[in-house]
């Protein structure tokens, strides 16, 4: 079974963090264990974009940011899926020049040597060279790259279906089996 980890960062775009909680808390028979992390900024983000702190309610475990002994700042955690929505482009950077300043960089550290699956969706543009290089390295080191970019062949027709395509796209990446528009069909 699957142990993934959510970090949520200060970046704009906490309905997709929000969204893919839910999702994932909907789809919890195909994973084992869901821990989170959220920056302070990230809370007072959701808040002020979210109109709530519905992530209070969030049934799953949640980890301090410089909580060094939460079991996926190691390797031997074994969490195969690391996930930051929205990833700002500070966490990116200090990412991809190694710097694991607090909980989020040192798991997204360990996810890359380990050779598991980090998702970094990132929400900021337009982009400028050092962000482009930063996408590059963690690419480079094994890490996806997944812009907050809806699509919009499935016809969204109000916001929450907007960020749907975004988080189902996310839910893919993690091989995750959700009833989602597929192209095609």
């Amino acid at each position: 079974m699957r142990k993934i980890l959510i970090a949520i960062t200060g970046a704009s775009g906490s309905i997709y963090a929000s969204q893919l909680l839910e999702k994932l808390l909907q789809l919890k028979a195909q994973w084992q264990e869901l821990s989170v992390v959220m920056t302070d900024n990230a809370k007072k983000v959701w808040e002020t974009e979210l109109n709530n702190q519905s992530y209070q309610s969030i049934n799953a475990k949640f980890y301090q940011q410089q909580d060094f002994f939460a079991p996926f700042a190691s390797g031997s955690g074994q969490y195969d899926t690391m996930v930051i929505i929205p990833c700002s482009m500070g966490t990116l950077g200090r990412i991809a020049t190694g710097i694991s300043n607090d909980l989020i960089t040192r798991a997204a550290d360990v996810v890359l040597k380990e050779r598991r699956k980090l998702i970094c969706v990132i929400r900021d543009t337009p982009y400028n060279l050092i962000h482009i290089r930063n996408m590059e390295t963690i690419t480079l080191a094994g890490g996806i790259i997944c812009p907050a970019t809806p699509s919009f062949y499935s016809k969204p027709s109000n916001i929450q279906e907007v960020a749907a395509t975004v988080v189902d796209r996310v839910l893919d990446l993690i091989k995750l089996d959700n009833k989602t528009f597929r192209w095609g069909e």
